[in-house]
This record gives structure tokens, C-alpha cells and sequence, in this order.
């Protein structure tokens, strides 16, 4: 045996110990949860079957566990939502909202009653909430923040114990957003749409709400088209409410429009979409983190505005159900309405690109600190998949 060969018979071993030594080393952990996905085929503005296949390609190449759960009857949607819960919870995984914020709002819902961390691929007309926390509406670029994101704690609002993460309303509101999705079966989806049916809306007959309110031990009348309670600072920046700050410092934002007629109504909406409903004379607004708001009375028609007293007669509001939008969906909830941030945070799975020092969620710096009760619920929701 030749000396160069015997010299290189001898380095085996050391070339081995190099070569393990590398694969040893301790890495450092991985969040790589397994991924469970809601899709509402009937939901936002995209090809089912293309997100289908985003999402398959996606998680292949990332070699990256996962389960899609279609819904394409909005009967079984609770159902559905229950199973995707039920499987994340029991692989430690993440159940993942496919849709519009009103389906995203559901499956928040679910991901919070059984302390599971959450995440959203927005496929919405606004996508509000997904805009708010960075989460791109492209759906590849969505994809990829969701595999690299880690979890973060996000605000919800309640009303009547029925969480919100965009807005709730009661009056014009949920009218507008009834004939809006009317418009959007006939003529599809899109921003524009969603335009042509405000204006349609703002020229109906509409009620006007007298209602009782309670803030910090105090009672205050009013009567109003409509009450917007609003979680979203991106949204409440838009139309130019100050209280955009106070969302993000932890609060709620409430906007009571004053009854007025059709073309006043068209003004305020120009208003908003300037960015300067803020200043407008017939809107009140402030912020808050408990309210309670009781609906009197109702009464019908643009001569309406300019009563003092409403057309039916007050009645013990607590037999009382009123209709109320929240995040784009319609329902009836037992009056009085309840309205305040939840004690525990959702949390979102989201890719952090820049973190604002000033974004506070429940009081708490994004980031940087955390509440005792957030930390709490941070541990309890992520189990062992950190």
C-alpha cells in the first residue's frame, strides 16, 4: 500500500468526525406547525381551484404539513370550521381562514373558543383585516408570509360576546351591506360594486335609531342613522377618524352619525373617502374599551331627521333584538348591545416586516412587551410547537 493511499485510508475517520460534527451540531428550533385550511369556495373574488392549487404547491415545496377543508355549502360552514379546529388543536397546528373577513371572522371565532393559533389568506373585496396586519392579497406572497410567520397577538372587539376584528354597526349600516352583497350576486365582485351599491342604498328609506348609551357610569340620548364601532385602524385612518390612534393603543372607536337627509348623507361619504369624516358637524365619535348601547325606539322615513320623538313606543330594551353587521355579516343580537375588547388576544400567525414601536394590542407593545394575561394565552395557545 503506497503512501499517499495509506495517508488517505487514515483521514477516513477524521473526514467521518468532521462530516457528523456538522450534522450534530444542536440547531436552533423551528416553528414549522403543521397548517389546516378553510377555504369558502363561495367566498371573495378568486378562483377556489387556483387557491387550492396555490396553497398544494406551496406547502409541497416547503415540505410543509397540511389539510384543506372546502366549504361549498354554506350550511355545513360551522362544521366544517369545527373539524379544521379540532385537527389543528390535536397536531399543535394552525387553522387557516381562506376567504373574505366575514369568513375570516369565523374561523377567528372557532381559533379563539379552543385557544388555537390562527392565521388568514384574505381573498376579500377589502380585506381589511388582512391589509392591517401586512398580509399581502396576492396569494403566493400571502403563502410564503404564512410558512415564515410566527405568532403575534392582535386585538378583538365583542359585541354581546361575538367577536369582531374589522367593525360592528348597527342601522344604515347593515342595510348597506345587505344590498351590497345583493349587488355583488348580480353583478360580481369588486370595489366598484361595492360603490354603485352605497349610493343606491343612500338614496332608500331609512331608519332612524333613538338610542341610550353608557360610558364610564354615565347615560347619554341620541338619535342616529347609524352606530359604527370600528377595530380597525387602517380602516378608521382612511376616513380621517383621530381615533384610529386609540385602536391601536388598545381601545375601541365608536361613530354615531346624526339623522340628515340623502344628499348630506352622499356629503359624508365623500367626507370619508377624502379622509376628513373627522371633521364633519354630524358625527360623533370617541373611544372607549366598554359600552353598552341600548336601542329605544326606531323610526322610518327622511322626514324622520327632523322629530323629536320617535313613531313606536319605548319598551324594556332588554326584549329587544336588533340587527347588527359585523365584519360584513348580518345577524340579530339580544339588546342591550355590549360592546368592548376581549380579554385575550387571537393569535395571528403573520410575517413581521416592520414592526411600528407605537402599535399597542390590548395596551401592550407589539414586540416589546406583553400583558401578564396576553403571555399567558401566548403559551396556552402555542403548546409545544415552540
Amino acid at each position: 500500500m503506497g503512501p499517499s493511499i495509506l495517508r488517505t485510508f487514515n483521514e477516513i475517520p477524521t473526514l467521518l468526525r468532521d462530516r457528523l460534527s456538522v450534522h450534530m451540531q444542536p440547531s436552533a428550533h423551528t416553528f414549522e406547525p403543521p397548517l389546516f385550511f378553510v377555504i369558502n369556495d363561495g367566498s371573495g373574488r378568486q378562483d377556489s381551484s387556483a387557491t387550492r392549487q396555490a396553497i398544494d404547491s406551496a406547502m409541497r415545496s416547503a415540505a410543509r404539513r397540511y389539510q384543506i377543508f372546502g366549504v361549498e355549502d354554506i350550511s355545513s360552514l360551522d362544521a366544517t370550521i369545527q373539524r379544521a379546529v379540532a385537527a389543528a388543536k390535536k397536531e399543535n397546528g394552525v387553522v387557516v381562514a381562506v376567504g373574505g373577513d366575514g369568513t375570516i371572522n369565523v374561523v377567528a371565532t372557532a381559533a379563539l373558543a379552543d385557544h388555537c393559533l390562527f392565521g388568514a389568506l384574505p381573498q376579500g373585496t377589502f380585506n381589511y383585516f388582512g391589509r392591517t396586519h401586512g398580509i399581502p392579497e396576492e396569494i403566493d406572497a400571502a403563502l410564503e408570509d404564512l410558512l415564515q410567520g410566527k405568532p403575534s397577538p392582535v386585538q378583538v372587539g365583542l359585541v354581546n360576546e361575538r367577536i369582531f376584528l374589522v367593525n360592528a354597526s348597527v342601522g344604515f349600516y347593515p342595510e348597506l351591506l345587505e344590498d351590497r352583497e345583493a349587488f355583488k350576486q348580480r353583478y360580481g365582485r369588486s370595489r366598484l360594486v361595492a360603490l354603485w351599491a352605497a349610493i343606491v342604498t343612500a338614496f332608500g328609506d331609512h331608519r332612524y335609531l333613538d338610542m341610550s348609551l353608557e360610558l364610564t357610569g354615565k347615560r347619554v340620548n341620541f338619535q342616529t342613522t347609524t352606530l359604527f364601532i370600528g377595530n380597525n385602524h387602517l380602516q378608521l385612518e382612511q376616513v380621517g377618524m383621530p381615533q384610529a390612534e386609540a385602536v391601536k393603543q388598545g381601545q375601541l372607536a365608536a361613530i354615531a352619525v346624526k339623522p340628515m337627509g340623502t344628499m348630506a348623507m352622499l356629503w359624508l361619504a365623500t367626507r370619508g373617502a377624502l379622509g376628513k369624516l373627522g371633521d364633519a358637524d354630524n358625527v360623533m365619535a370617541f373611544s372607549f374599551r366598554s359600552l353598552r348601547v341600548a336601542p329605544l325606539g326606531l323610526f322610518r322615513g327622511k322626514r324622520a331627521a327632523h322629530r323629536t320623538e320617535p313613531t313606536i313606543a319605548k319598551k324594556n330594551p332588554r326584549k329587544h333584538r336588533i340587527k347588527v353587521a359585523v365584519d360584513g355579516e348580518i345577524m340579530w343580537l339580544n339588546a342591550p348591545l355590549e360592546f368592548r375588547v376581549s380579554p385575550e388576544p387571537l393569535l395571528l400567525i403573520k410575517r413581521n416586516h416592520a414592526v411600528d414601536p407605537n402599535h399597542h394590542v390590548n395596551g401592550s407593545l407589539i414586540g416589546e412587551s406583553v400583558t401578564e394575561p396576553q403571555r399567558a394565552a401566548q403559551a396556552r395557545m402555542m403548546g409545544d410547537t415552540t
